[in-house]
């Protein structure tokens, strides 16, 4: 990927798309410098690492009145966790994605008169940062089950996982219209032996989930999201993310 100017970051926070409400998005990840040294260090200091950490902030302008608006969802979420997603270049199928498992642990509004109202929040990580790719994106309506494309993010080590977030962004629909989406894997792109690695609970209004296997080694490395859709005229907007850490 070559050198870029920031222009269409996108910014998912459990149920929100808030990327239309964002100017500045910034993500930390780090490890703990912990000073190891002693009378054998040779004379340099020897440090190793402790625990990790990563934090999610942003800011942009603010809105309110509906459950999609930065307020209403900020409001909602502060205290909780929840999956949140930032892709540095758009949320098309493929693009680079960092994402966790978050506290929303502070959210601000407001500023001086005459000035844009403002909102500046931060995400604490509770889980590794995955980078990964977008495995569907936001902008494609969802009406009847299917499958999504397939990625080749490789095979899992032990010792590792595979994560995946899940951000439903819109329910329509009546008889209660119900998402139940799945993480399927396979060593070939065309999925003839598909195996469900992960399944998310069914979501029957705007949210998000977050999933990840176990820590044991798994060959495949083909991967895609996959659904099942009831209800009568159901229609869901939907955003996903696929990472190995």
């Amino acid at each position: 990927m070559p050198k870029q100017v920031l222009t269409d970051v996108r910014l998912f926070g459990v149920g929100a798309d808030l990327s239309g409400n964002s100017n500045k998005v910034e993500l930390q990840a780090e490890v703990e410098e912990k000073d190891g040294t002693n009378y054998r260090s040779g004379g340099w200091k020897e440090v190793m690492g402790g625990l990790a950490s990563s934090t999610i902030t942003a800011e942009g302008q603010w809105e309110a009145g509906d459950p999609s608006k930065v307020d209403d969802a900020s409001w909602s979420q502060l205290g909780g966790t929840g999956p949140w997603t930032v892709s540095p270049t758009d949320a098309v199928m493929g693009a680079l994605a960092y994402f966790t498992l978050g506290l929303r642990s502070s959210y601000k509004l407001g500023d001086q008169v005459g000035e844009i109202a403002p909102w500046t929040g931060k995400v604490s990580g509770s889980w590794p940062v995955a980078r990964g790719q977008i495995a569907h994106p936001p902008g494609t309506a969802r009406t009847a089950s299917g499958t999504g494309t397939s990625l080749q993010l490789g095979a899992v080590p032990a010792g590792k996982r595979l994560y995946a977030a899940l951000h439903v962004l819109s329910v329509a629909g009546t008889a209660m219209p119900t998402i139940t989406a799945r993480v399927e894997s396979d060593d070939n792109s065309g999925f003839t032996s598909a195996a469900t690695q992960l399944t998310f609970a069914g979501a029957t209004a705007a949210g998000g989930q977050i999933l990840r296997t176990t820590g044991s080694a798994l060959t495949d490395t083909w991967w895609r999201i996959a659904w099942t859709i009831t209800g009568t005229a159901p229609s869901f907007l939907f955003a996903a993310a696929l990472g190995i850490a």
